[in-house]
């Protein structure tokens, strides 16, 4: 039955909890173990707390926060709020304080589910500066303040006392009253720059956007196990991971954190996740990083398996030629390297999915040639997200796929990608201008800059504001240039910037792990790691790395002058946003000083490295 032909998420779900009634539907790991719920079990617990809910006094059409990393609780508080015709408000549990009141404020939240009681403190430490909140449930057990009450979802749902007929009646009957047009969420963008804008999604936008991207996946939905970790705040998570896994009848296990996703990948051994490419960045350096390690002659097999896989790949699944004896040496080299790798992430992995920002061909290639397939797509928070996904028979390594049904695309004269589909927001909430701003005649602007090839195949280059214009004039898209410097397995992050200066600088954060065993083999002695990226020869490995990267570019747009920084940029310290995209605003002041400090120097045009 097509998901399309349903009013509503809820109403699917509430059909898969008697379709599906004792089939695995949600795992979340406590106390070091992994507990699961089947369908039936999930649904009456939804059921359950969407009674709470209303005999708190929510009615349909009130917004509800939720503030809380992944876990079993947010589903059900989600499923819940639905239930009784509310509208989820999710914020991101990396959020400050300030930035939660801002959430919880701008959509008129009342009620407030926080997961643990460091986020409970944080909402306490501005409890004065939420007037309308009249409800704070938690996920956790634990002693609150006495002005300032808090509830655990356990009590709310008043779990003890099992749903009469009259209870399931009442909530299914207003979980039939939801029509596709109803707002299902508000979701803040976290943003790159500027004050979240609250996006407006219907049920229809969701659930569009999730059958229409698996229908052009066409990939198996059957049986399938996805292993949650980016954030249920972002809609990418949300609709790939999170509502297309329990729309289609399928388990859903939550990591315990991103942190842990890859000792989460053995135990749950899951068959398909949705991530950013910041997960096969890592996945990619450690892989070499490990092989480094190797004796030369494993090494050589190595490197003659991935030389091979790429042939293979290429001619497969690009220009469909013949494979004849390239099909038998892959299987060897597949059998010798790549099951290996595979058996690492659980063995069981049938593809990925990628989005939140371009992967880089290389790194996607590599996951193909692996055996561990990269789906790209493309899209935003405005778009619920998918405007464009690769699919079987549908890819090329580099791009972000072909549009979706019922979605058009068109370029401006400048490049920016306009899309007109059913995927697209109503607006934003209480900010009129802003959605005449980015709506145009049914037009949505998504500031990207892009090219679309013959075949329809969308290529991104960047975001239009982030493209550097150089003083001599030369419009420079950072982001190819920053994830080719990312390959290097002593780069985790890299900055560029060069907007309205003479020549293009960088900022790079050391991969400390691989650092220090160059370090030790080297034999470099250090008492911290600031003092180690400040050795002369740890300067001479990078500045060598980045001449031969410079070498494939034009002079204005090879990197002249950098510094290497031993801190990484993170979501804790604001350089990333919750989807591990670079806050570029905030890098630049950041490192204000270190990048004057660049075009200070006086020199010939040659790599070099400042004192910082």
């Amino acid at each position: 039955m097509s998901i399309m032909s349903y009013q509503s998420i809820p109403a699917v779900i509430k059909d898969n909890a008697k379709k599906y009634a004792k089939k695995t539907a949600i795992s979340y790991k406590k106390k070091g173990v992994y507990h699961s719920l089947t369908y039936d079990e999930f649904y009456d617990r939804v059921l359950l707390l969407a009674r709470g809910l209303q005999k708190f006094g929510m009615t349909p059409g009130d917004k509800v926060a939720i503030f809380s990393e992944n876990r079993l609780g947010w589903a059900v508080s989600d499923f819940a709020i639905q239930s009784a015709g509310g509208i989820t408000v999710p914020i991101y549990a990396t959020n400050t304080a300030k930035q939660a009141a801002y959430v919880i404020n701008h959509s008129e939240s009342r009620i407030v589910f926080c997961s643990t009681k460091v986020q409970y403190e944080k909402l306490y430490s501005i409890k004065e500066e939420l007037p309308n909140v009249d409800l704070v449930v938690s996920f956790e057990r634990f002693m609150g303040h006495r002005s300032f009450p808090v509830f655990t979802q356990y009590q709310l749902s008043e779990i003890d006392t099992p749903l009469s007929d009259e209870d399931r009646q009442q909530i299914e009957a207003q979980i039939a009253e939801i029509t596709p047009g109803d707002l299902i969420t508000i979701i803040y963008t976290s943003g790159t720059t500027g004050v979240p804008k609250g996006v407006l999604l219907t049920q229809r936008n969701i659930m569009i956007n999730a059958e229409y991207g698996v229908d052009q996946l066409g990939m198996p939905q059957e049986n399938m196990t996805t292993l949650s970790f980016l954030p249920l705040s972002h809609v990418l998570e949300r609709t790939g991971g999170y509502y297309n896994t329990l729309m289609n009848g399928n388990h859903i296990a939550f990591a315990e954190s991103p942190l842990t996703v890859m000792d989460n990948m053995l135990e749950v051994r899951p068959t398909s996740m949705v991530s950013v490419p910041r997960l096969f960045e890592k996945i990619y350096s450690r892989i070499h990083e490990g092989v480094s390690q190797m004796p030369p002659a494993r090494q050589k097999i190595f490197h003659r398996a991935i030389e091979i896989g790429r042939e293979y790949i290429n001619k497969k699944y690009i220009t469909n030629e013949p494979l004849g004896l390239l099909g038998l040496k892959y299987k060897l080299f597949d059998k010798l390297v790549f099951k290996k790798i595979r058996a690492r992430f659980g063995g069981r992995l049938t593809y990925f999915l990628c989005g939140g920002a371009p992967l880089d061909k290389t790194i996607c290639e590599f996951m193909w040639i692996i055996g561990l397939p990269v789906y790209n797509g493309y899209g935003l928070t405005e778009t619920s997200p998918c405007v464009a996904i690769s699919g079987a028979g549908k890819t090329r390594f580099d791009s972000v796929g072909i549009a979706i049904r019922e979605t058009e695309l068109k370029l401006e004269p400048d490049g920016e990608l306009l899309v007109k589909g059913p995927q697209v927001m109503l607006g934003y909430y209480k900010n009129d201008e802003a959605t005449l701003d980015s709506i145009q005649d049914g037009w949505f602007r998504t500031g990207d800059i892009a090219k679309i090839d013959e075949q329809g195949f969308v290529y991104i280059i960047d975001r239009k504001k982030e493209l550097i214009v150089t003083a001599g004039g030369k419009n420079i898209a950072p982001q190819p240039i920053e994830n080719e410097l990312k390959l290097n397995q002593y780069i985790s992050q890299a900055f560029v910037f060069g907007d309205r200066k003479p020549y293009l600088v960088a900022v790079i954060t050391a991969n400390m792990e691989t650092l220090a065993v160059f370090a030790r083999d080297e034999k470099i002695s250090y008492k911290n790691n600031e003092e180690l990226v400040q050795n002369p020869k740890i300067k001479e490995l990078y500045a060598n790395s980045i001449k031969e990267l410079n070498k494939s570019y034009p002079p204005y747009k090879t990197i002249k002058f950098f510094a290497v920084v031993a801190n990484d940029f993170s979501i804790e310290g604001g350089e990333l946003t919750p989807t591990m995209k670079l806050k570029r605003k905030v890098i630049l002041e950041k490192y204000k000083d270190v990048i004057e400090d660049l075009y200070a120097i006086k020199g010939n045009g040659k790599v070099a490295q400042p004192k910082l």
